[in-house]
């Protein structure tokens, strides 16, 4: 073996001597990721992380859109300015986009969509403008429609294959609807109310002049695929019908449709129809349960930082498809972390009148269809396996979240926020995280998350569901 010179020697001892004491300390050094708190007491009470903790960086919103700034892609070191084309506007109504919070990661799909942004039809009388799957297409399951009419304006009788839905947003909209069995029913539907049509039930829906503008409404359908412009229309049935067909089938003269329209009416004006308007006597009678639900008299149930009220099939009957929970979130607070489950209910008995004071009940439920009515909010979706992505909204837009995708809807704003969440169920569900936790053995809460005994004691055993701020 060659003798090391004393020049070598020196280069290489210290080497020796390091890699010496690191092997026979090996067994000893810890496995906690840099920066760990080390404790004694945190030592005894959790096991040693496997993975790091969860970042503390400020994800609050940067701005807002009616911040006097110009807008950029930077949030704390991350990120840099627009130097190209901005659409400023834009990007002051979608903060969360420009400069996204941190904890957003992987790929969620576009869960935002303005009515603002959709093609108009105008009518003589009024307008309609949609949202189905082709304008979002994570909404598969839950369509919308945005009409108008001006007083009169009827919009014509006519069918579809897929439940309707409706909230009146502005003045009265008086409905018509006649079902296979030979029943009729007419009402008048004010503003913040509802109505009703199951599948393939004809119906008509005509604007008074309660409000001299007339009447705005929203329309929900259970098919995301629903088309607005390809409903089965009474006039467009006609139109391409021989006459002598429709001679032989009313038993009348075939000059007694002579004046009938060669194409679809659509949305037309009309007469103003009578607030007391009452149905032609039908043999069958009327319809056993109202296809109207006063939603606006209901008195919503107040919690810390907003209030809640439901219209489902427990007080609202003949709803058997949607159900829906208005909430209003004051400024700071927020709709609680939870998550909409698929499920439907089968009811042990036939208590369900509307006097029962089911805004109080939340349970698991279906795909969420939500329409802003006033303020503007912030909603991140997590979509399983890492994938999380933040939507800001204002009033007028619609955001869809898929089940089982865990949310929250935080006020963003300094008025107060009210929102409609439409569920595509017979009764509204969901699962709290807050009671989720609380109902849940502490060992095992603090096993996943290393809560203090403090912090699970303050966990709510009943739904929070409307949060203020601390």
């Amino acid at each position: 073996m060659p003798r090391l010179t004393s020049s070598l020697a020196r280069r290489i001892l210290p080497s020796l001597i390091l890699a010496s004491i690191l092997a026979t300390s090996a067994p000893c050094i810890s496995a906690l990721p840099t920066g760990t708190p080390t404790a004694p007491g945190l030592a005894a009470a959790y096991p040693s992380p496997t993975v790091p903790y969860a970042s503390d960086d400020p994800n609050d919103e940067l701005w807002n859109a009616h911040s006097d700034i110009t807008p950029e892609a930077q949030r704390g070191r991350l990120g840099g300015t627009v130097l190209g084309p901005q659409n400023a506007p834009l990007e002051l109504q979608n903060p969360s986009l420009l400069a996204p919070p941190t904890t957003d990661h992987g790929d969620v799909p576009n869960a935002k969509w303005p009515f603002s942004l959709s093609h108009n039809r105008l009518q003589t009388g009024g307008w309609a403008r949609q949202q189905n799957v082709n304008d979002m297409p994570i909404a598969k399951g839950i369509a919308g429609v945005n009409m108008r009419l001006e007083p009169g304006a009827i919009r014509e009788l006519h069918w579809h294959n897929t439940a309707e839905w409706a909230y009146v947003l502005k003045g009265s909209t008086q409905i018509t609807t006649v079902t296979a069995e030979g029943q009729n029913y007419v009402a008048t539907v004010p503003q913040g109310s509802l109505w009703y049509f199951p599948p393939g039930q004809p119906h008509s829906l005509q604007a008074t002049d309660d409000d001299p503008e007339g009447s705005e409404f929203l329309l929900v359908f259970d098919d995301g695929n629903f088309n607005e412009d390809s409903t089965f229309l009474l006039t467009d049935w006609l139109a391409h019908v021989p006459k002598e067909v429709l001679a032989k089938n009313f038993r009348t003269d075939q000059s007694a449709f002579d004046r009938i329209p060669g194409e679809q009416l659509y949305i037309f004006p009309g007469p103003v129809p009578a607030d007391n308007q009452q149905p032609p006597t039908s043999p069958q009678g009327t319809t056993p349960l109202p296809y109207t639900y006063d939603f606006a008299s209901m008195k919503p149930t107040q919690y810390a930082g907003g209030t809640v009220k439901i219209a489902d099939s427990r007080n609202f009957k003949v709803a058997k498809d949607i159900a829906v929970a208005e909430v209003t979130v004051e400024p700071g607070s927020m709709r609680e972390l939870h998550v909409s489950v698929s499920g439907r209910t089968v009811f042990a008995d036939s208590k369900s009148d509307s006097d029962v004071p089911v805004t109080a009940q939340w349970h698991p439920s279906d795909d969420e269809w939500t329409y802003f009515l006033e303020g503007s909010a912030r909603i991140t979706l997590f979509a399983a396996a890492g994938n999380a992505r933040t939507f800001d909204y204002q009033a007028g837009d619609v955001a869809y979240v898929p089940a089982s995708y865990g949310h929250y809807i935080e006020n963003t704003g300094n008025t107060t926020l009210r929102l409609l969440e439409i569920l595509k169920t017979d009764v509204f569900k969901d699962i709290s995280l807050n009671q989720w936790l609380a109902l849940t053995p502490p060992e095992l809460v603090k096993a996943h998350l290393e809560l203090s005994d403090e912090t699970i004691g303050q966990l709510s055993k009943t739904k929070p569901v409307v949060v203020a701020p601390q």
